[in-house]
């Protein structure tokens, strides 16, 4: 089974269409979100069209779940700056029909299962979906996760940091950001995983796309120009 891992896409289409035409001659057999899927790129209702055609699995992230509070007509205290602030008002106004009765109806976890071992989505940990997860988190912490989750194959996003671990019959995999990385490289990121004959494989992968369409996108709507910086030199600045 070949499985095409994606998380914080942040509606960065853009960053999106260049993974989908990299792998334009691949054929998988499902393609799961680890959510964020909204918020600081421009172009939420292009991000949240496709997920609903194409992802198998999507769960909400942290800045997903913002926005559900705002159409809601809920507050929320953070983030407290006014940047940040922006961008959640100004998605959810944007958002159209289809976007929000997809947005509403997502989940904050997934899982399935296939022959001897089980796959879970979280967005931060299989704890609590704020927790960050990074490759130097202690492993006193990851063999804590293992031990709930013998024999499965956790896929987190939120750290926007690629890795793969094993820990005994359990697999920790984070694809990156596909929108929003943080590393001064602001080339998409995702993951390829291979499940056969219960043998797991992962490879990371990191994609140029049209960093220029973004920003152009951000400046047009009249966003903070800080998100044109960010995503300019792969960084985050607030």
């Amino acid at each position: 089974m070949l499985i095409l891992l994606l998380s914080d896409v942040h509606a960065n289409f853009p960053a999106l269409q260049a993974v989908l035409k990299y792998f334009s001659f691949t054929s998988f057999d499902l393609i799961c979100n680890c959510g964020d899927s909204l918020v600081y790129g421009p172009f939420p209702n292009e991000t949240l069209h496709w997920m609903q055609q194409n992802a198998g699995y999507s769960i909400l992230g942290n800045t997903d779940r913002k926005v559900k509070k705002v159409l809601r007509g809920k507050t929320f205290n953070k983030p407290g700056k006014v940047e940040k602030r922006v961008m959640y008002t100004w998605t959810a106004d944007q958002l159209d029909k289809k976007s929000k009765h997809y947005l509403l109806s997502q989940k904050k976890t997934a899982s399935f299962s296939l022959p001897s071992i089980s796959l879970r989505l979280f967005h931060g940990s299989p704890d609590h979906p704020n927790e960050f997860l990074f490759p130097n988190t202690p492993l006193l912490r990851f063999q804590e996760l293992a031990l709930s989750h013998p024999d499965t194959i956790i896929i987190t996003g939120h750290s926007h940091t690629p890795y793969h671990k094993q820990l005994g019959s359990t697999h920790f995999i984070n694809p990156g950001s596909v929108g929003r990385m943080f590393d001064s490289n602001p080339d998409a990121s995702c993951a390829i995983l291979q499940i056969k004959n219960s043998v797991v494989s992962v490879k990371h992968f990191r994609v140029k796309y049209d960093i220029a369409r973004t920003v152009t996108g951000l400046a047009s709507a009249g966003l903070p120009e800080i998100y044109q910086l960010m995503y300019l030199s792969g960084r985050k600045l607030n």
